[in-house]
């Protein structure tokens, strides 16, 4: 599986997704996508942070932990 979270600098919202994942013990790429612009275009992400999970967009902003842990596990298990 493979999860990225596309960030901004100084984006704080980022960094508690990042808390997250390193609490459900989940391995994540860091993507800024104000470095990377095609990845702006691909996902059409507005604001950050945007979560993607094996290539699809999951989330927008920040989910509860629970809601992350369930999508993970979701797509883990398939």
């Amino acid at each position: 599986m493979k999860v990225q979270i596309l960030t901004t600098p100084g984006c704080s919202s980022c960094v508690r997704v990042e808390k997250m994942l390193d609490e459900i013990k989940v391995k994540y790429e860091i993507i800024d996508i104000t470095k990377n612009p095609g990845i702006l275009q691909k996902y059409q992400v507005m604001s950050a942070p945007g979560i993607v999970i094996n290539g699809k967009l999951e989330f927008t902003g920040v989910p509860s932990k629970n809601e992350l842990e369930r999508k993970i596990n979701t797509i883990k298990n398939n």
